[in-house]
């Protein structure tokens, strides 16, 4: 009717808006990234070694009254000397005056100096004051004043001049003699006319110096002069380290304005206020201000050190500027050494930008060295000029009127713009030039809340702002706000913290050293704090602990452990995941908070976090306990028992669907083996023993084949192999023996454990009844033989870098055990019995079965299976001479004890000779490690605040997404013209073939890429069917002798992953499975999905259904169950068991409302599940009219959706789920191999062993049969062996036994 909706445009809006909606799965930073720890390289911020100006020496040479001959005065001139008029009083006076004026100008900048006058002094004088001042500054920086007014300028020769005693000439005073006694460090201010020229002279003398020294280190004997080499070598370290400033070049002569003081240069470096004050006053721009005079200027009020006055005020936004065209303009390393090493000289350089701005003014341009590029036109000079402009403008009133003090907008304003520049801030763009003023702005609590949220913000940016803040010397400010009690600044000093210690984690010593921990336990203890705060208090506390000894005492002494234990159900994720780690660092290594963790039970109350929805939160769970056992100390009864018990908890962690929980648990168990050596040696030992007692009464079961390959038959009958990799059972491992790709089996042992025989993937396979599971007898129950179990699982674990760290684990203690069973000398003749042991004083946990002895009988004396590894050189059992006797008649293993031996006792004393001392290799050396923690981390390094890719509607990889469900739209608006005469057309047109690397055994179209994913036994092919081309192969990693049988796409809407399982009960992700764009193919993770396969010949392996909807995968196979994952928290959900005695063969659930579940099984049987039912109630409902195994089960889309099975007999069947028995079904050919219903539209495909696929529609017409390829002379399609159709669009993929794969289609009418 008219009037009624369009069902078709209904579905398609649906699906547009699912695209939006739809969750992603393994898009988690776990998956993204790999596991390590941040890799910048942070700046070098703190200073390798603070120095301090300790002594001064100031030397004056005025000869007041006389004026120097090579100098002209003009009249009126300048007089000022200090501010002082030295033609005011005597000359005796005036000097004396000037001196005491210029040491307290110097006192202003650093009071505990020690300051020396030397007033119109003589050569001697100048040098006994030198080396004095330089013999009691040690290593320290001494200053050396030089006022050269009252005498010649310097000379080219490199002479400065002082007088003689009787003051009647002018003495030169050689500046490389100076250099000599005055050594390093040194700093030299030269306020004189020409004073460049000292400069230059000091730097030749800098050279003369080197030379010197080199030719002499060259030519002299370092026996006989040594000590002169010494002293050459400290005087060319000298003049490197020394910092000079000089009033003027070497051609330019001082101002010698009346307005302005004679030492000018003096007075801007030690009163740069009263000299800019008045500097003002005589620019043409202070006549906007009215009635300003500098006898006005000079009553300023307030004081210098008190910001809250005019005065003070003006003192800190000078000193705010100053700092910050520094760091604006110099180089780090240079600003760092000036302007933040030592108090004095950063307050010269400050003030020494000021002069140059000043004194260029009127032609005079102050250097240094090291030379510093012109800041003299710096922007911010105009915001100097305008805060004087305000301020002074203020001033009338307030002198006249007594007003109050407006104080400054200057920081609001440059807090301003610094938001400003953090509105569009990035790495790429220049650094804000307002960093050093925020650090001003930390000194006032007007501004300080303020100041400290924009920095945490600038810090958010990432390590690259972090670096630049800690250069520009935010660091002691922040420190210091610790000590502050206010509760508004916890959230951001937390947070500022965080971002700190994330980039450089060294501060711990200087928050430990200050008592800064104490800040955060107490913020972390606040259950006021918002979560998200006490997360990063958290995180601040670990990186305090995390190998710091220091750190660790001082957290343990503010009960940290109690603190964390308290809110570790705490719903925050990331708060319960930092509380763990740092548990975790608190106790590593440390036996005392490993004791305080033991009385507060926190081991047990961590068990709970094991089963946390989130992965993160279990991986820092099983890094925590793991540290709780890791500990290295003497043992006793009780540690053992609770190490024990942990141990046996991590067990069962075997089974985590998450590859960073299960990389955890194989640090963790590395942890037990380091503890209990002797113990798993022992018990692999006597699993090597169980094998070989196996392979004796069974010799039909056959080793290895030199290629790796295992026979198909031995002795006439045909074998089953368990495919299983992640259960024992069915497994006969050899935890000693493995072999090498060449197939040897002889090793030399060297004593190391990259020596020892690495396990393959190509294991010794036995019968289900000679499995590990046997092993489990009395003898064997304990805590060793479970771990060892689970290590022997984890060995097969389809992630490889678990595999890896695992087997290196595993080969420790095998080697081990090789070493140790090796026959020795008993010291003793006789070996006596031993009681059994008393019970322990402590009892182990209710939890933990009692410890069995270790074996109730000793093994029997034969000889050690022949490939025990043997140290080089040294001859094997089969070469070495037999006595007639045997061996075990001749030796005795050390693995014999009595009957009745305690089981951590150390066995019979035994002589060990050298050689064996050598051999033997503690575990220690190969332990396993991860960057879990460090990886952790780098959360904090990185912004936090910054909207996400996902959420930020401007990002690239929003458009991508964006670009991609458009996409998905057109393909599936395309592919409804082509499913309206679907039901009718025929499918045959073959517009795609080629030949597969080998027979498809899985087959499986992409949903809107034109990508064919192609699955072998152990590869997959990806073939652009539109094109023809291939382009990729790539090998599952599954073992050798298991298959793929289930393959999926995941996230087809948008990034796509590859999802395969193989007949073992692997499953894995795969990432860049195309391989287009050089992009790597990368293994997003891989887990056990079932772990009880089964052996079986023909078996269906394992069968999956993928749900993206609610990112669940349901798994099933040669198995009596079927389970349920969650993908997103990666942890089983259900185990339903199916009530079949055979395999099931299909899978498929309702995408409407998620309850129901169908599995098609090898009896024939239908059975229907109901997912919310308890696991005993849920099968609903079981369907038996196929007589053979069921191919397939499908479910139509829609609330009334029919289910649609195929049995191998032919037999297609409808069911109504309302009824127990079909509603229509016909037949088809016997022999059904494969079956296909296409998920929009009602079309079937049928692929038969005889080589043929017919399509039929629902009402069981026949629409097409295929059975040659496409041409003249088509070649006869082979036995099909799976099928596809595509999602949306009316294609079908076909696999055969001749490896060929084709893509059908409906005739294109276009043609």
């Amino acid at each position: 009717m008219a009037g009624e909706p369009d069902e078709d445009a209904y579905v398609e809006d649906e699906g547009e808006l699912i695209d939006w909606q739809l969750s992603v799965a393994f898009a988690k930073s776990r998956h993204a990234e790999k596991i390590e720890g941040s890799k910048t390289l942070t700046q070098s911020w703190r200073m390798k070694e603070r120095m301090k100006t300790v002594s001064v020496a100031l030397v004056l040479c005025l000869n007041v009254g006389v004026d120097p001959p090579d100098v002209v005065k003009t009249s009126p001139c300048a007089r000022l000397e200090c501010w002082i008029d030295p033609l005011a009083s005597s000359p005796q006076k005036a000097l004396e005056a000037i001196g005491s004026s210029l040491q307290k100008q110097y006192e202003r900048w650093q009071p505990r100096a020690r300051y020396k006058q030397s007033l119109d002094p003589t050569v001697d004088e100048v040098k006994k004051l030198c080396t004095s001042l330089r013999r009691n500054a040690k290593e320290e920086r001494v200053l050396f004043h030089y006022n050269g007014h009252g005498v010649p300028r310097p000379t080219v020769n490199g002479e400065i001049w002082v007088f003689n005693k009787s003051y009647t000439q002018y003495i030169p005073l050689s500046v490389y003699d100076l250099q000599t006694w005055m050594g390093s460090p040194s700093i030299y201010v030269y306020d004189c006319s020409n004073a460049g020229i000292i400069l230059d002279s000091f730097r030749q003398f800098s050279t003369q110096r080197e030379q010197e020294n080199e030719s002499s280190s060259a030519g002299s004997s370092p026996r006989y002069n040594n000590s002169s080499c010494n002293s050459q070598a400290s005087g060319v370290a000298a003049v490197k380290n020394c910092i000079q400033l000089a009033a003027c070049r070497g051609n330019e002569l001082l101002p010698m304005n009346p307005e302005l003081p004679a030492d000018l240069f003096t007075a801007c470096l030690t009163t740069p206020i009263k000299i800019a004050l008045r500097w003002f006053v005589l620019q043409n721009t202070s006549k906007l201000v009215p009635n300003l005079t500098q006898e006005l200027v000079d009553r300023i009020p307030g004081q210098l050190n008190d910001r809250r006055t005019m005065l003070g005020e003006l003192n800190w936004v000078f000193t705010a500027i100053t700092d910050t065209i520094a760091w604006n303009i110099l180089p780090r390393e240079l600003f760092q050494r000036l302007f933040r090493q030592d108090l004095l000289v950063a307050s010269l350089f400050r003030n020494f930008l000021l002069a140059e701005r000043i004194m260029r003014s009127y032609n005079c341009t102050p250097i240094s060295s090291p030379r510093l590029p012109p800041t003299y036109q710096h922007p911010m000079w105009q915001a100097w000029d305008l805060a004087l402009d305000l301020c002074l403008s203020q001033l009338p009133k307030i002198m006249d009127e007594s007003s109050n003090f407006k104080h400054s907008l200057f920081f609001a304003e440059q807090l301003t713009a610094f938001q400003v520049w953090l509105s569009f801030g990035s790495e790429h763009r220049n650094p804000p030039e307002q960093l050093p003023i925020v650090l001003q702005v930390l000194l006032s609590q007007v501004h300080r809340l303020r100041a400290l949220d924009l920095l945490g913000r600038f810090l958010d940016l990432g390590p690259w702002a972090v670096s630049l803040a800690l250069s520009v010397g935010i660091f002691p400010y922040v420190l210091k706000l610790l000590q502050s009690s206010a509760r508004e600044l916890r959230p951001l000093l937390v947070f500022i913290w965080a971002k700190i210690l994330a980039v450089d984690s060294s501060c711990q010593a200087d928050l430990v050293k200050d008592n800064g921990h104490k800040y955060f336990l107490s913020v972390l203890a606040d259950p006021y704090m918002p979560a998200e705060h006490r997360t990063m208090a958290a995180f601040v506390l670990a990186v305090i602990v995390n190998e710091y000894p220091s750190g660790q005492e001082a957290a343990l002494q503010g009960n940290l452990i109690a603190i964390c234990l308290e809110q570790l159900n705490d719903p925050h994720h990331l708060l319960r995941q930092w509380l763990a780690l740092c548990l975790g660092k608190v106790w590593t290594n440390f036996n005392a908070a490993r004791w305080c963790g033991v009385r507060d039970s926190a081991h047990e109350k961590m068990y709970v976090l094991l089963t946390d929805p989130i992965p993160e939160v279990r991986a820092a769970t099983v890094f925590a306990l793991g540290t709780f056992i890791s500990n290295a100390t003497e043992r006793s009864d009780h540690a053992n028992n609770i190490d024990h018990s942990v141990g046996l908890k991590l067990v069962s962690v075997t089974q985590d669907g998450c590859s960073l929980v299960r990389k955890e648990l194989s640090v963790a168990l590395s942890g037990l083996i380091l503890q209990f050596e002797s113990q798993f040696s022992a018990v692999a030992y006597q699993f090597l023993e169980e094998e070989r007692q196996r392979e004796q009464n069974n010799p039909t079961i056959a080793a290895i084949a030199p290629d790796g390959s295992l026979p198909s038959a031995v002795s006439g009958s045909s074998m089953k192999y368990s495919t299983s990799r992640g259960s024992i059972k069915g497994l006969a491992i050899s935890p000693i023996l493995s072999y090498n790709s060449s197939g040897g089996s002889s090793y030399e042992s060297s004593g190391s454990v990259e020596n020892v025989p690495v396990f393959q993937d190509r294991l010794k396979r036995a019968s289900s009844s000679s499995s590990l599971a046997s092993l489990a007898t009395p003898g064997y129950g304990n805590v060793y033989t479970n771990v060892w179990k689970c290590l022997l699982q984890l060995v097969m674990d389809p992630d490889p870098e678990v595999g890896d760290m695992v087997k290196r684990l595993v080969n420790s203690v095998n080697l081990k055990a090789t070493t140790t069973a090796r026959p020795k000398l008993m010291a003793k003749s006789t070996i006596t019995s031993h009681s059994a042991p008393s019970s322990p004083s402590n009892r182990p946990p209710a939890n933990m079965p009692q410890l069995p002895q270790l074996s109730e009988t000793p093994p029997q004396a034969t000889n050690f299976p022949g490939d025990v590894m043997v140290k080089a050189g040294e001859q094997t059992m089969s070469q070495r001479p037999h006595s007639g006797l045997p061996v075990g008649s001749q030796f005795r293993y050390s693995a014999q004890f009595s009957r009745s031996r305690k089981i951590f006792d150390k066995g019979p004393s035994i002589l060990e000779d050298q050689e064996e001392e050598t051999t033997r290799t503690s575990t220690k050396d190969s332990l396993v490690s991860t960057e879990f923690f460090q990886w952790c981390c780098k959360y904090f390094g990185q912004s936090v605040m910054r909207v996400s890719d996902d959420k930020d509607q401007e990002s690239e990889p929003h458009h991508e997404r964006e670009f991609r469900f458009m996409r998905n739209a057109r393909v599936r608006e395309e592919a409804r013209l082509e499913q309206l005469r679907a039901g009718f057309n025929r499918l045959d047109d073959q517009v795609f073939i080629n030949k597969n690397q080998s027979v498809p055994t899985v087959i499986k179209f992409h949903p809107y890429e034109p990508h064919l994913a192609v699955a072998d036994r152990e590869g997959i092919s990806i073939w652009e069917w539109e094109q023809g081309t291939r382009t990729n192969y790539f090998f599952n990693q599954n073992p050798r002798h298991s298959r793929i049988t289930a393959m999926d796409f995941i996230n087809a809407h948008t990034k796509t992953l590859l999802l395969t399982g193989s007949d073992d009960g692997a499953v894995r992700i795969w990432r860049n499975y195309c391989g287009e764009n050089e992009e790597q193919l990368e293994l997003v993770t891989a887990w056990q999905a079932l772990s009880d396969m089964l052996p079986s010949t023909r078996g269906s392996g394992l069968v999956m259904d993928w749900e993206q909807e609610s990112g669940n995968l349901l798994v099933s196979g040669d198995v009596r169950i079927i389970r349920v994952w969650d993908t997103q928290t990666e942890m089983k959900l259900q185990d339903i068991p199916t009530g079949a005695d055979s395999c099931v063969t299909s899978l498929v659930s309702s995408s409407m409302g998620k309850s129901l579940l169908i599995a098609g099984c090898g009896d024939g049987s239908v059975r229907l599940y109901d997912r919310r039912l308890a696991a005993t109630e849920c099968r609903v409902m079981t369907l038996r009219e196929h007589t053979g195994w069921v191919v397939k089960v499908h479910l139509q889309r829609g609330t009334d959706g029919k289910i649609i099975s195929a049995g191998v007999g032919g037999d297609i069947r409808f069911w109504d789920p309302r009824f127990t028995e079909s509603v229509k079904h016909f037949q088809t050919s016997q022999g059904l191999t494969a079956f296909e219903a296409h998920p929009c539209r009602d079309v079937l495909a049928c692929g038969s062993v005889n080589q043929y696929i017919n399509i039929f529609n629902q009402f069981g017409d026949n629409l097409s049969t295929i059975k040659y390829h496409d041409g003249f002379m088509g070649q006869r399609i082979g036995p099909i062996t799976c099928m596809a159709f595509h999602p949306h669009k009316i294609r079908l993929a076909a696999g055969s036994t001749d490896s060929f794969v084709s893509v059908y289609s409906t005739p294109d009418k276009r043609r």
